[in-house]
């Protein structure tokens, strides 16, 4: 009987996709042995009012360019805008990809930023029980007393070490579990906001290649 595809969804901004992005999803795919990354840029943030600087159909295209060249890498449209410009809920999103994909085991890959205002997220201490979260982490991004940035009613075991990947087991407050993992020290010192600052003073930046010729060829970020 075949098992069951292992498939993360990786959402965010991508304004833009850059050279950490694909070094977080490439090092995830290997220790987790996953089947396929979603990469999945979203419509409206809510903790991000002011928004994205590029729009969607652009972040869309740049994610599509910047992922091409990897095998298992897919795009989802699961977090694109709503009609009504409402704002994209990762709760909503799990359920829909839950739904989407049943019988796959689901992960949810995040980066530091992103799982540092967990707390702070809708519905967030269901989140973990639908998708296992991924925390990928880069330098000067301290994430040492993981419990701190935990929803409410969460706890978390005693590590084990896989490589270079650390699995620890959350339990809420009714005895269920699910699988947590964390990809310590990735040299990914790269930042969006810093990248887009780049593009504006005409240097170089950590692009893909193709993402960085659509910038210039549509004049983003000047």
């Amino acid at each position: 009987m075949p098992s069951s595809p292992r498939i993360a969804f990786f959402g965010g901004s991508f304004d833009p996709p850059h050279l950490g992005h694909l070094a977080v999803a490439r090092a995830a795919q290997e220790a987790l042995r996953l089947d396929h990354v979603l990469f999945a840029p979203v419509g409206s943030q809510p903790l991000k009012p002011k928004g994205a600087t590029a729009s969607f159909a652009h972040r869309l295209e740049m994610t599509r360019l910047a992922i091409a060249g990897d095998r298992g890498f897919e795009i989802s449209l699961l977090d694109a805008p709503h009609a009504d410009g409402a704002p994209n809920y990762t709760l909503d999103t799990m359920h829909a990809l839950c739904e989407h994909l049943p019988g796959a085991e689901l992960f949810l890959l995040l980066g530091a930023d992103s799982f540092a205002l967990l707390r702070n997220w809708r519905g967030a201490a269901k989140i973990p029980f639908m998708a296992s979260l991924v925390v990928a982490s880069r330098p000067g991004q301290d994430i040492g007393d993981l419990t701190a940035f935990l929803p409410p009613g969460l706890s978390l075991s005693e590590a084990t070490i896989r490589g270079e990947l650390r699995a620890y087991t959350l339990r809420n407050g009714s005895g269920k579990t699910a699988e947590f993992y964390l990809l310590p020290g990735l040299d990914v010192p790269i930042s969006a906001s810093q990248i887009r600052a780049q593009t504006r003073a005409g240097a170089p930046s950590p692009l893909p290649e193709a993402v960085a010729g659509y910038i210039h060829k549509n004049g983003l970020y000047q």
